[in-house]
């Protein structure tokens, strides 16, 4: 038996179990969407443990389709942009072809996002250090989306949720200066808690700025065709612009 609500109902696929952003996203939703989360167990935050764990999404996605959801949304960007932009678009397909329930991923709400503000170069700021930084670089690269920059900040993955927003908005703006110019600002994500200085960062910058966060709200509001404005974010939520399809 499914059991719906009256403005439609997403299945969350959380790919870790740090606490903190569902409360967020929760709070944020507009009311009247019912969401159904579920867990992964990613730990360490590496490469070859992201590339594991796709076949682990297919079991929760199995319960979330038994349960009457409207949409679902797999979290855990990194997951799917290791997979590389083609190799994640064939997984997508086989999903929804398999279980006749839309699916859209964490990355793609994303490039969705920063296609509906116009943004064409952007400046990225992770909480991942390293050589999986030139594979978030390439994933936006090969979605027509320049990268001017892809910073990771040195945070150990059990702790990027006690970063202050102080402290990222300091990293993003020295990297955003010193990268030769940029239309937008990309916050790679949910695990910080930086909501409240993303409307700084726009009005400093004099850009937009794009959370994991807000892409995944105004994502699930275009599929289920709410246009519900909420303000104190940034511009995205704040506007709702809309959706451009990728061929446009």
């Amino acid at each position: 038996m499914a059991f719906k609500m009256w403005r439609g109902s997403v299945g969350i696929i959380k790919p870790t179990r740090r606490v903190g952003s569902m409360e967020q996203f929760c709070k944020l939703l507009p009311d009247g969407i019912g969401v159904l989360p579920m867990y992964l167990n990613i730990r360490e935050g590496k490469i070859d443990e992201f590339e594991s764990t796709l076949a682990l999404y297919e079991e929760p996605i199995g319960e979330l389709v038994e349960a009457g959801v409207d949409l679902i949304h797999p979290e855990g960007a990194p997951v799917f942009m290791v997979q590389g932009l083609e190799g994640e678009k064939a997984t997508v397909e086989r999903w929804e072809k398999e279980y006749g329930v839309p699916v859209v991923t964490a990355p793609m709400t994303q490039v969705e996002a920063m296609r509906a503000l116009g943004i064409r170069r952007i400046v990225g700021i992770s909480y991942f250090s390293g050589e999986i930084n030139k594979t978030f670089a390439r994933y936006f690269q090969d979605a027509g989306i320049e990268v001017a920059a892809m910073a990771g900040m040195e945070v150990p993955f059990n702790r990027v949720q006690w970063l202050s927003s102080r402290e990222v908005y300091a990293f993003a703006r020295d990297t955003f200066l010193k990268s030769g110019g940029a239309d937008g600002i990309y916050l790679l994500g949910s695990g910080w808690d930086v909501l409240d200085m993303v409307e700084m960062l726009e009005r400093d910058m004099g850009i937009p700025v794009v959370h994991a966060m807000t892409a995944r709200i105004w994502a699930i509001q275009h599929r289920l065709h709410i246009h519900e404005e909420i303000t104190g974010y940034g511009r995205l939520l704040a506007e709702l612009p809309a959706f451009i399809p990728a061929s446009s």
